[in-house]
């Protein structure tokens, strides 16, 4: 023991003076230093792609220059340069130079992004951009924050937290694209070179119209190998019990993530590979009424999720860049339907499978021309699959049991292609491009197709009297395809130097519907009226459309009335719905139908914005968004009976109409503030926003209290949130 004792003091002193001989060098590395400053220069174009081989120079304030170009990665780094201010010189073929002056440096590391514009037809001087021309660009850093990778390694490691914290930042109703693409897992944020987040939702490129939309930029090469791996376990130690469960739920998640990056071919093709698997569980509370007295329970519900990804960057030259991804993502999830009067037997399953191919190439040619084109193939998969097959049993608050209604198949293939240009003339930015998707989409998934009875009580189901029974009959396989374009042109023309006024037409159709004259103009203009930037002003306005959804068009193929219909049965006896005899009514059967002159949903906006600096260190955003919805869907019942007089067509069932009459009308404001600069030690964000949603219609499916006066139903919308308060704070 003694000897035991000897080495462990042995050991800690051994310890103790390596740190302290540490400290020694970093002090004296300081020292030597003398507080000089790191400056890391990212160069990007403006579809925020990294430029190599991109001529950057760096004069400090004591005159002395520094060059160099930038690397795969469109980035370069100037070391000991002294603290103070500097002037940056960016250059590249086929892009506008850039003059960046009076960036601050501080002792330590400091980055800058450049973004360069599309070289000019007409070729003109290069001047110093002062602070009005770069607020006043509808593409700048004006109604925007971007986060590098500093700040990105701040954030939470955890995936499903990373894209919490992602959220937060943009507030509500933001979109999300990872270079360029829609939907699919972000990547690890170790493979995120940036993140930027645009105000500038009057732009004729975006369908989707809203406060902000995210651009997640991937790092474009590297040149060593790096890896990652990581754990994570959570469990029920620090939940509370619910107030209605009679005892707290186990609750676990197991998380394993793994990354691996490098270079395939120096200075060339990279390769970026990730892992996330997890593992969990959590409790769902049942309580009910059951004719033998409360019953109350916890339920497990399992569930477990692997998603991988593979990515490949390859440069084919100084100016063009291409990107092959391939993303696997699919889970299960268990005991599904269960909770509240829901009992046990209600459960079902759930498995998903999603395959992703991407692939994007962007790039200069005729040396005054931007181009990039992306496409993504998605094929997914679901099953559904319920514990019991047995009719279901409502009771009117008091409890539900039975089967869960649902099972089956689903697979979709769909496809998507865009492209966009960018070039320039004179004093006009310009941008086209077009979208376009085509789906294929094959089911046999089935709803209520064993039946469900409706009792008004408990006292109704302990006298065997139900008031309702309902089933969906006929062959739920079916198959269709359908396709929609949209194309747009964009002009940015800088009519002062602080006054920019944009111009944008956008068209879209699809195939189901015969409406083709959808053209949506937009109209904005960028002002900084003060010579120190330091308030911008952004005003617009344009129309929207909204799509007609694949899986609504599905339901009007479904449940025609030949393919599908629902049968309902008013008294009907039990178990057996038709032992009633006379007593019972059979009604004719129903079917779904989109109406013949059906348009597009539109949605016109108009907005203003104000972005202030405080102090030279704070950043305040205040945007106003006015929408007036027309021509949006919603179900209407055109066979409904009439007072005294009965159906309109005794010989059918309800007729769910899927028509383009409903409309809506939407004030929001939002403020947004934080900090001018984020750094990687702190960084914060606070957000509210004020929300008036009315009107008069609530979805494509969704039925009025009566279908024959639409008016009574103008209210406030389901999805209107009066207020939202959201902070972040990351260090």
């Amino acid at each position: 023991m003694r000897r035991h004792g000897l080495n462990i003091r042995t050991l800690f002193v051994c310890l103790t003076s390596v740190l302290l001989f540490s400290a020694q060098l970093a002090l004296a590395q300081q020292q030597r230093t003398g507080g000089e400053a790191t400056l890391k220069i990212a160069v990007v174009d403006p579809n925020g792609a990294a430029i190599t081989a991109a001529w950057v120079s760096v004069k400090t304030a004591e005159g002395i220059e520094q060059k160099g170009q930038t690397n795969r990665q469109g980035e370069v780094t100037f070391t000991r340069l002294s603290k103070g201010t500097a002037l940056v010189r960016v250059e590249a073929a086929g892009f506008e130079a850039r003059f960046l002056g009076d960036i601050k440096l501080s002792a330590g590391s400091n980055r800058a992004e450049v973004q360069l514009e599309i070289a000019s037809i007409k070729e003109d001087v290069s001047v110093a951009e002062d602070e009005q021309e770069k607020n006043s660009d509808p593409r700048g850093n004006a109604f925007s924050s971007v986060l590098g990778e500093e700040q990105i390694a701040a954030l939470p490691d955890d995936p499903e937290e990373f894209e919490n914290a992602i959220n937060q930042l943009a507030g509500p109703d933001a979109t999300i694209r990872v270079n360029g693409f829609r939907g699919g897992k972000l990547p690890p944020k170790s493979q995120i070179r940036e993140i930027r987040f645009r105000r500038n939702p009057f732009a004729a490129e975006f369908h989707e119209r809203g406060f902000v939309s995210v651009d997640v930029f991937t790092k474009p090469g590297i040149s060593d190998w790096h890896g990652s791996f990581g754990f994570g376990f959570r469990d029920e130690a620090l939940s509370a019990r619910p107030v209605f469960a009679p005892r707290r739920g186990p609750e676990q998640l197991r998380r394993l993530n793994f990354t691996l990056d490098g270079p395939l071919w120096k200075n060339h093709t990279s390769l970026f590979l990730s892992a996330d698997a997890t593992s969990n569980y959590d409790s769902k509370t049942v309580v009910a009424a059951l004719p033998e007295g409360r019953f109350d329970d916890v339920t497990l519900r399992p569930a477990r999720r692997l998603n991988l990804s593979a990515r490949v960057e390859h440069l084919l030259d100084k100016t063009h860049a291409l990107r092959f991804e391939y993303q696997r993502n699919a889970g299960r999830q268990d005991n599904l339907g269960v909770g509240d009067f829901d009992l046990p037997d209600r459960a079902y399953t759930l498995d998903q499978s999603e395959h992703i191919l991407r692939l994007s190439e962007s790039g200069v040619f005729a040396k005054r021309f931007l181009n990039e084109v992306r496409a993504q193939v998605r094929l997914t998969e679901r099953e559904t699959l319920a514990l019991s097959d047995a009719p279901a049993i409502q009771v009117l608050n008091a409890f539900t049991r039975g089967g869960a209604q649902t099972g089956g198949n689903r697979r979709t293939r769909e496809f998507e292609v865009a492209d966009n240009l960018d070039f320039s003339t004179g004093r006009h930015a310009m941008r086209a491009g077009f979208l376009f998707e085509a789906g294929n989409y094959r089911s046999d998934e089935m709803a209520n197709a064993n039946g469900t009875f409706i009792f008004a009580s408990l006292d109704a189901f302990r006298a065997g009297r139900p008031t309702i029974f309902s089933q969906r009959t006929g062959d739920p396989s079916l198959s269709f395809s359908r396709y929609q374009f949209a194309w747009y042109w964009q002009d940015d023309f800088r009519w002062r130097k602080n006054l920019m006024l944009s111009f944008g037409l956008r068209q879209e159709f699809q195939s189901q519907l015969r409406d083709r004259s959808n053209f949506a103009p937009r109209v904005g203009l960028t002002w900084s009226p003060n010579k120190a930037g330091t308030l911008t002003v952004r005003a617009g306005a344009g129309l929207f459309y909204d799509w007609f959804e694949a899986g609504t068009y599905e339901q009007t193929l479904r449940v025609n009335g030949q393919r599908q219909s629902d049968l309902v049965v008013r008294d009907p006896g039990f178990p057996d719905p038709f032992s009633n005899g006379t007593a019972g009514t059979l009604l004719p059967p129903g079917r779904i139908q989109s109406d013949p002159r059906m348009q597009i949903p539109s949605i016109a906006m108009a907005g203003l914005g104000v972005e202030a600096r405080l102090l030279k260190r704070f950043r305040l955003n205040a945007d106003y968004r006015f929408e007036r919805g027309l021509h949006l869907l919603r179900g209407r019942n055109i066979n409904a009976p009439v007072a005294g007089l009965g159906r309109p067509n005794p010989t059918e069932g309800n007729i769910i109409q899927i028509e383009s009459s409903a409309s809506s009308t939407s004030h929001r404001m939002m403020l947004h503030f934080g900090p001018l600069m984020l750094n990687s030690k702190l960084f914060w964000m606070v957000t509210y926003m004020y929300s008036n949603t009315i009107n008069d219609g609530n979805g494509p499916l969704g039925l009025p209290a009566d279908n024959y006066n639409l008016r009574a139903e103008r209210g406030p919308a389901p999805t209107d949130i009066r207020h939202f308060f959201s902070a972040f704070l990351s260090r």
